[in-house]
């Protein structure tokens, strides 16, 4: 079992990293993108989780990606966790994929829009992996304590991590309270923050979600500033290619220099 406590209160002084594609494209990839990750978190000395969507059922359009298959994405996560020695993340999205899903990944991920589906939040919590929610964009991050009460309930030993992506602010944008950090902290659970969704404009008319991915930079330095446990990225060797999220994912060549300077910020409020 992957355990939160350790990469909240690793050797390393360092922040934690979720990072990868948003979904699993295909093993080529997938490969590819976590072998530059973890040489560079290996260096850094930055605890990481691989993140890849087995499968993308929160789509604007009908004819959107969604994925490769669902076993042959969750076989190819479970290469990438067993390739590199690095734990692995994937979203779930109804009761019935915990357990499947479970089989492959190390940390079950609730998709912020299912964030008060309680089956969905119980189902995670039996399978007995770590849970990463994702604060809603239309919850504040005191209400968040209900979910970690549900999970903690069904499962006391759950170990439970949340993630802020936003809030809803106006049509088509969202706006980041860095108070939601330190109030989610208060719950006892390590807190991330997603620097690329929260960069998402969705529901565009072009029915493509879009985004602001040079502001990727502000999101995560702030975040950092504020105290966050870990950081959330979607990234990708050339963005503009991808078959989801495209409009915001961090170019991967961009990565190592941004670690480099979160590592500086991280030191000094330290």
């Amino acid at each position: 079992m992957l355990s939160i406590t350790k990469l909240k209160h690793s050797a390393s002084p360092h922040f934690f990293l979720m990072a990868g594609p948003c979904a699993i494209e295909g093993r080529d990839m997938a490969l590819r993108i976590a072998e530059h990750i973890v040489s560079l978190t290996d260096r850094l000395q930055i605890p990481y989780i691989f993140k890849g969507s087995y499968r993308k059922a929160n789509r604007t359009k009908l004819d959107s990606f969604t994925g490769i298959g669902d076993e042959k994405a969750l076989k190819i996560l479970k290469e990438v966790g067993d390739t590199f020695g690095v734990p692995t993340v994937t979203d779930i999205h109804e009761a019935a994929e915990a357990a499947m899903a479970a089989e492959y990944v190390d940390v079950l991920q609730i998709p912020a829009f299912l964030c008060r589906q309680t089956d969905l939040l119980v189902a995670a919590a039996q399978t007995g992996k770590a849970v990463n929610v994702k604060k809603g964009q239309f919850l504040s991050g005191a209400s968040m304590r209900f979910a970690v009460e549900k999970i903690q309930d069904t499962n006391p030993e759950a170990q439970v991590i949340l993630t802020d992506r936003g809030n809803s602010f106006g049509y088509g944008d969202l706006i980041v309270d860095y108070r939601n950090l330190p109030e989610m902290q208060s719950f006892g659970v390590p807190v991330v923050m997603d620097c690329t969704h929260s960069l998402q404009q969705p529901n565009q008319s072009s029915g493509v979600t879009g985004g602001k991915p040079k502001m990727i930079e502000i999101i995560a330095k702030a975040a950092i500033a504020v105290g966050a446990d870990g950081l959330f990225m979607e990234t990708h060797y050339n963005p503009s290619e991808a078959k989801s999220d495209a409009a915001n994912m961090l170019p991967l060549d961009q990565l190592e220099g941004l670690l480099e300077r979160l590592l500086r910020i991280r030191e000094a409020i330290r």
